[in-house]
């Protein structure tokens, strides 16, 4: 293999593993921008999302769980890919809006701690629920077959098909978001109201109906993640948890409320990861111990994160907070 075909490799999985986190960060960073609540929960719907995608893809044998207790030794409907594509988003969107209701609009005016604790406290009782109805155990998201194995592409050489659904599935919707935040009256509203929310409401435009369907967005965007994501990895209770560090890590690069930002944090912070995954980087030893860089994937994303804070707090393209 040619030092191009390494290259382009590792910027093809540094853009899948962004990928990911982009569509979980935008909707983290659009809540965040516009209602100015910090939801440690967003993880949660990843999570609800890479099981109700499983659940409606693919049949699935139960070895524990409440449910194998209760009888249901096979589970699932088994109706493929295609159809979870769509309705898991549609879940998950009125999943959002019930937690902006029930969970988030009571919180709007407390201080950011209390945001946080209820938020991580409905995270961990969502993780939970999840590891008591099907176990502890990880379980085999299979790809779809029109999208498993390997495409011949030019430089780069064998590249799986699933990883390319990723990038495309990722760039049409956040072109989709984009397109609906610039170039819609919706979007104006939203905009509007992030600015100067009195001076909307003076305006007789009341901002619940729009902030509320906002966060459903956010919260399909992270189903859909957590459909997609899920084939790259075996599904377990935990993966809402993994996924949520690095997507706060996305928004605070790129800038809170800008979707520009969390695409160029998102691909950031997945090439920095790519990198010291796959990259054959030279051999270091420190005091007698070699350094093995992919060890160090995960310290390379946050010591990006800080330089970015040391440099810019605000983030690359978030807006600097004056008065």
């Amino acid at each position: 293999m040619t030092l191009a075909a390494d290259i382009a490799g590792i910027l093809l999985n540094g853009l899948q593993t962004g990928a990911i986190y982009i569509l979980v960060a935008i909707g983290l960073s659009i809540i965040l921008g516009t209602l100015r609540f910090v939801n440690f929960a967003h993880g949660a719907l990843y999570l609800i999302g890479a099981y109700a995608g499983l659940l409606i893809t693919l049949e699935i044998d139960l070895s524990n769980g409440l449910l194998r207790e209760w009888g249901f030794q096979t589970i699932g409907l088994g109706w493929g890919f295609l159809p979870a594509l769509i309705l898991v988003p549609l879940f998950v969107f009125v999943v959002g809006l019930g937690m902006e209701r029930f969970v988030a609009r009571p919180f709007y005016d407390r201080p950011d701690t209390d945001q946080i604790l209820v938020t991580f406290g409905l995270a961990i009782i969502v993780q939970e629920l999840f590891r008591v109805l099907f176990g502890g155990q990880s379980i085999d998201f299979a790809r779809p077959a029109w999208a498993s194995g390997p495409v011949m592409l030019p430089v780069v050489g064998n590249f799986p098909v699933w990883r390319l659904y990723v990038i495309g599935i990722t760039a049409v919707l956040v072109a989709l978001v984009w397109l609906l935040v610039e170039y819609t009256d919706f979007g104006l509203i939203v905009r509007a109201g992030t600015q100067d929310p009195e001076m909307v409401e003076l305006l007789g435009i009341k901002l619940t109906r729009p902030y509320i369907v906002m966060f459903g967005i956010g919260a399909a965007l992270a189903g859909v993640a957590g459909v997609v994501g899920a084939p790259l990895e075996n599904v377990n209770p935990n993966i809402g948890t993994g996924v949520l560090v690095p997507a706060f890590l996305v928004v605070v690069i790129g800038g809170v409320g800008s979707i520009r930002g969390a695409v160029v944090g998102g691909i950031l912070i997945g090439m920095v990861f790519s990198i010291l995954v796959g990259a054959p980087l030279p051999q270091v030893t420190v005091a007698g111990t070699e350094i093995v860089w992919s060890s160090w994937a995960q310290v390379g994303i946050y010591a990006l994160a800080a330089v970015v804070l040391l440099t810019r707090p605000e983030g690359l393209f978030g807006e600097e907070v004056t008065g």
